[in-house]
């Protein structure tokens, strides 16, 4: 299938699925991208094209069909220490924390983990012995459990600073070779978790630093600012939310002070 077997009348009932599931607001470019994305669940399943595609998720005959294409339409791109100076106020603000209980960090679209990993590694540098837990969310059970393996192809992980890649990475050999695996120890101190930041959002306990990066440039207006509300809630008085670089929190939010470039305090 390509982008021509698509309707129109198709591609608008996708935006509006994907748009009511996650808050994201596909454009007409795409199109292709959804048709391409689509097609082997819609050949998976024998049917003739996307609209009896469709009608199977919104009758809701296929168990998992619904989560599978909200898995399949959305973005995940991420890489390890993206914008790194997010990373080294990280390490200020861990390096200064003084209060009870663990210092607590939430990756709210933590993707493929590599996000959280890399918090998780600054975090264990910087505090030692010192308690910290890091918390990955994501729409998109299929790469949570990608996440969760912290299993990933060498090319990805070379961002990593190197004294980093010795302390904390595990090398693949024999069949493994060309692979990383993050360190078990490392890994105990992650959890990841299925949230909907379109939605309300399960129990998630209080925060001193909450990342939430290249995730509102898929929203619309409304969206972003019911969103950034909901991701706020549980962010601490005095503590810091990162957003990425392209983005901005202009009438989208007066609840923290802008610090600098997409970095900001709730006061």
């Amino acid at each position: 299938m390509n982008s021509q077997s698509i309707s129109d009348r198709d591609f608008a009932n996708f935006q509006r699925f994907i748009f009511d599931a996650a808050g994201i607001t596909l454009s007409p470019a795409k199109k292709a991208l959804v048709c391409g994305r689509l097609a082997k669940r819609v050949s998976a399943h024998g049917l003739d094209g996307y609209a009896a595609y469709f009608s199977l998720l919104k009758k809701g005959d296929a168990p998992g069909e619904v989560q599978a294409a909200i898995d399949l339409l959305t973005t995940n791109e991420t890489y390890f220490f993206r914008e790194p100076k997010h990373f080294e106020l990280l390490r200020a603000a861990a390096a200064a924390h003084t209060g009870p209980g663990p210092f607590r960090v939430w990756s709210a679209a933590s993707s493929s983990g590599e996000e959280a990993y890399s918090i998780a590694m600054v975090l264990a540098d910087c505090l030692g012995e010192r308690p910290f837990e890091v918390l990955g969310t994501d729409i998109s059970t299929r790469v949570l459990a990608r996440a969760r393996l912290g299993h990933y192809p060498e090319q990805r992980v070379r961002q990593i600073p190197q004294n980093y890649l010795k302390k904390y990475c595990l090398k693949g050999m024999g069949d493994q070779q060309g692979t990383l695996l993050v360190d078990r120890s490392l890994r105990q101190k992650v959890r990841f978790a299925h949230a909907n930041l379109n939605d309300r959002l399960p129990e998630l306990g209080s925060f001193d630093v909450v990342f939430l990066r290249n995730v509102l440039i898929y929203f619309n207006a409304e969206t972003k600012r019911q969103v950034v509300a909901r991701v706020l809630a549980p962010l601490k008085r005095g503590g810091f939310f990162f957003i990425g670089h392209s983005e901005s929190l202009n009438e989208v939010s007066s609840e923290v002070v802008q610090m600098a470039p997409a970095v900001y305090r709730k006061p």
